[in-house]
């Protein structure tokens, strides 16, 4: 049950300290891999994502 659309949200910088998308949450692996990914591999990423969002607290919208 894949998301269609990437979880991009046009806000592309990556976190020196956790190595994540501060937009989307994605490491720079998972975002070069989510084109060929099956759905179940973008099911797993999508349900890392809010843990990772919420590390970042109010500065995940910079």
């Amino acid at each position: 049950m894949a998301a269609e659309k990437s979880p991009c949200v046009g806000l592309c910088k990556i976190d020196d300290a956790s190595g994540y998308c501060r937009g989307c949450g994605r490491t720079i692996a998972e975002i070069t891999a989510w084109k060929t990914a099956t759905d179940p591999e973008k099911d797993a990423i999508l349900a890392r994502l809010p843990a990772r969002m919420a590390s970042f607290g109010p500065l995940a919208s910079e």
